[in-house]
């Protein structure tokens, strides 16, 4: 390789690392705890399980991977949703990936807008796990710092 390429060869090696390097550090990580929430009257008997995630945000793709256990029927569908504020329910944002059964993981990419960033930063996003029995939610948990 001649001197000249052997320099330009290195130089964009340099580039590309620094790159990815400062890519990395502009992530934002989160946790979620997954827990089931104080229910009324016959759904008490319907609600039960445990489970965890972590959600990554870069720029404004936000990725998010978890597990879950000890549900009383098999998981249906598990939702990005954004709250109107912390501990108050929202509109689903988008569909994540569940595991049919009473214990599995839950995965998804969802690219957010502007105004969903701020939301997620705000602590007003969470994760909600709906199950057979329990179709308004099984598990849920905030996206928090």
């Amino acid at each position: 390789m001649k001197p000249r390429s052997l320099v330009a060869f290195v130089l964009m090696i340099a580039c590309v690392s620094l790159t990815t390097q400062v890519g990395a550090q502009n992530q934002e990580r989160y946790k979620v705890r997954l827990a089931t929430v104080p229910m009324d009257g016959g759904m008490r008997d319907a609600v039960a399980g445990a489970g965890a995630a972590s959600v990554v945000l870069a720029g404004a793709k936000l990725t998010i991977n978890g597990t879950f256990a000890g549900l009383k029927s098999p998981a249906t569908a598990a939702r990005l949703h954004n709250g109107v504020t912390r501990g108050v329910r929202g509109a689903a944002v988008s569909d994540l990936t569940v595991s049919k059964a009473v214990s599995g993981t839950l995965a998804g990419t969802v690219d957010l807008t502007p105004d969903q960033v701020k939301s997620l930063q705000a602590g007003h996003m969470y994760i909600q796990i709906s199950s057979e029995k329990a179709p308004d939610g099984n598990l849920w948990g905030w996206i928090l710092k």
